[in-house]
């Protein structure tokens, strides 16, 4: 079967479409499972009887979790500079856009302008740390799965 190249164009649209809905997906299933999992805690799990192949690290911010501060404090203060850029950066995406986007879309903005998002999964990070900020007072607004707009303001209702 040979294809005219308007019809492997289409096909290959086609595709393109289908992976960005599997990777979404599958971007959904990892925070998904990444949030069970730190409900749970350590000796959660499923009770299916398999074992968690990668273990969560305690969390910074849990109570009675304390870690030796660094004497500068420079990387801390550096990461919450890096983070504040992301959000700003997703916040001027969001607002060219004009429309609700997906954490994917908004990554692929982000990575457009220079930026990454450090993680295994940078679009489950990226989901996390909008939906984090996608609270009654912050930025964003949470419409869907790893779905954000901007928030309205006071003045826009």
């Amino acid at each position: 079967m040979f294809l005219t190249e308007t019809e492997a164009e289409a096909r290959l649209s086609d595709l393109h479409r289908e992976r960005a809905r599997i990777e979404r997906a599958i971007a959904d299933l990892t925070l998904f499972l990444a949030i069970g999992r730190q409900i749970s805690g350590p000796a959660g799990g499923a009770g299916d009887g398999r074992g968690d192949p990668t273990p969560i690290a305690p969390r910074p911010d849990f109570p009675g979790h304390e870690e030796p501060a660094p004497e500068s404090g420079g990387d801390r203060s550096q990461a919450r500079r890096e983070g504040r850029l992301l959000m700003e950066a997703a916040s001027e995406i969001l607002e060219e856009a004009g429309r609700p986007l997906h954490a994917a879309e908004i990554l692929e903005g982000l990575t457009l302008r220079g930026l990454s998002v450090p993680g295994i999964d940078p679009v489950a990070a990226l989901n996390t740390r909008l939906w984090k900020r996608s609270g009654a007072d912050g930025p964003f607004q949470r419409l869907g799965d790893a779905v954000y707009a901007l928030a309205s303001g006071p003045d826009d209702a």
